[in-house]
C-alpha cells in the first residue's frame, strides 16, 4: 500500500500536516479553535458545496515551498487545496478581516431584522457571524427583497426573506432523494428557492433541509413559535430505525419532546440524515433508548439552560438529578442578574 502523501501548510502561524486534497477550511478544522473560517455554504456532508458565500475568504501569503509567491487575491478556502509550504493568514490578516465585515454586509443586505421571532434565533450562524463581523448599521438605502412565507410542504414553511441562497437545501435534496422537485429559479437579485407548486415537497426525507438550513429561512412547521431553543434540553437518542440511523436529538421542555433533530458535529453539520417518521412521529420518550446530554458549546446560547450529568438518563418530573440541576443553573443565572 502506497503511503499517504503528508502537505505541510501554517495557518495564522500554526503548523499542520494534512493529507494531499485537503483544502484550507478543513486543515484549519483540523487545528480547530478561532482560526477556523466561517463558512455559511459549505458542507463536508454534500457533494459539491462551498463557493458561494465567501465568508471564509484567506489570505496565502506564501503559496507554496516550489513557488512562494503570495496569492493576489482572497482565496475562498473551501475551495482551495494545500500545497506544500503553504502559509495562510486568517484572523491574522486585516485584509481578511475586513473582507468578511463586507460579506456579512452584503448577505444582510435583504435579511429581515426578525431575530426576536425567528425560530432560528439562538442557533443561527448568521446570527453569530453578524454579532463578530457586522456593522452597527447598514448603508444599503434601497427597498429590500420581500416574499410571502409559503409551506413548501406538509411540514416546512419557506420564509425567503431570510435566504442566503446557500443553496445547502438544493444539495442536500439532489444527493439524499430519489426526486428534487425544489431549487434557484431567476438570476441576480431575482434569484430565490421555489417549488413553482406549493406543498410539493413530501418525500421521506425533506426535514434535513431544515437542518442543514444555516439561517431561518427552512423552519420546522411543527415547531414554529413553541419555544426558544435556549429554554430546551437537548438529550442524544436513538431508536431502530428501518428507514434512516435512528440517531436523532431529542428537544426537551420539562418533560415533553417539543423537537427531533439530526445529531450536529461541532462545526453544526448533520452527522447521520434522518427519516420523516423520525422527526415528526416519534415525540414521545417511550419511543426512544435515551443516551446522553448532547455537548453544547459553552460559547452558545443553549448552555445557558444546559446541563451535563445523565445519570439516569430521564426527563421527567420529579427527576432528583434533574431538580439538582435546574437548581445549580438558577443559581448561576442568579449571580448574572
Amino acid at each position: 500500500m502506497a503511503e499517504e502523501i503528508k502537505l505541510k501548510v501554517s495557518i495564522d502561524g500554526i503548523p499542520i500536516e494534512v493529507a494531499s486534497g485537503t483544502t484550507i477550511l478543513n486543515a484549519a478544522r483540523q487545528i480547530g479553535g478561532d482560526i477556523v473560517p466561517p463558512a455559511m455554504c459549505y458542507y463536508s456532508k454534500l457533494e459539491g458545496t462551498g463557493g458561494k458565500c465567501r465568508t471564509c475568504l484567506v489570505k496565502v501569503s506564501k503559496g507554496s515551498d516550489k513557488d512562494p509567491r503570495p496569492m493576489p487575491k482572497l482565496v475562498a478556502s473551501c475551495r482551495t487545496t494545500v500545497m506544500d509550504g503553504m502559509e495562510v493568514e486568517n484572523i491574522t490578516s486585516p485584509d481578511v478581516v475586513d473582507a468578511r465585515k463586507a460579506i456579512v454586509e452584503m448577505l444582510l443586505i435583504n435579511h429581515p431584522l426578525d431575530c426576536p421571532i425567528c425560530d432560528q434565533a439562538g442557533e443561527c450562524k448568521l446570527q453569530d457571524l453578524g454579532f463578530e463581523h457586522g456593522s452597527a448599521q447598514t448603508r444599503y438605502e434601497f427597498d429590500r427583497r420581500t416574499f410571502e412565507r409559503i409551506d413548501i410542504g406538509e411540514k416546512i414553511q419557506l420564509h425567503m426573506n431570510r435566504c442566503i441562497l446557500c443553496y445547502r437545501c438544493v444539495f442536500v435534496a439532489d444527493q439524499i432523494t430519489d426526486k428534487r422537485v425544489h431549487g434557484i429559479i431567476g438570476r441576480g437579485d431575482h434569484a430565490e428557492i421555489s417549488t413553482y407548486i406549493q406543498n410539493v415537497v413530501d418525500n421521506d426525507f425533506s426535514g434535513n433541509v431544515i437542518d442543514v438550513c444555516p439561517v431561518g429561512a427552512l423552519t420546522d412547521r411543527t415547531f414554529r413559535f413553541k419555544n426558544r431553543v435556549w429554554f430546551t434540553k437537548p438529550v442524544d437518542a436513538h431508536r431502530d430505525c428501518p428507514t434512516c440511523s435512528g440517531k436523532v436529538t431529542l428537544w426537551y421542555k420539562g418533560a415533553d419532546v417539543i423537537r427531533v433533530t439530526a445529531r450536529k458535529d461541532e462545526f453544526g453539520e448533520v452527522e447521520e440524515f434522518i427519516c420523516n417518521t423520525c422527526r415528526y412521529d416519534k415525540k414521545e420518550t417511550r419511543d426512544w433508548k435515551l443516551e446522553e446530554p448532547t455537548p453544547i458549546s459553552d460559547q452558545s446560547v443553549i448552555a445557558s439552560n444546559h446541563y451535563t450529568r445523565f445519570n439516569p438518563p430521564a426527563v421527567i418530573e420529579n427527576d432528583p438529578v434533574l431538580q439538582e440541576q435546574n437548581l445549580e443553573q438558577l443559581a448561576r443565572t442568579e449571580k448574572l442578574k
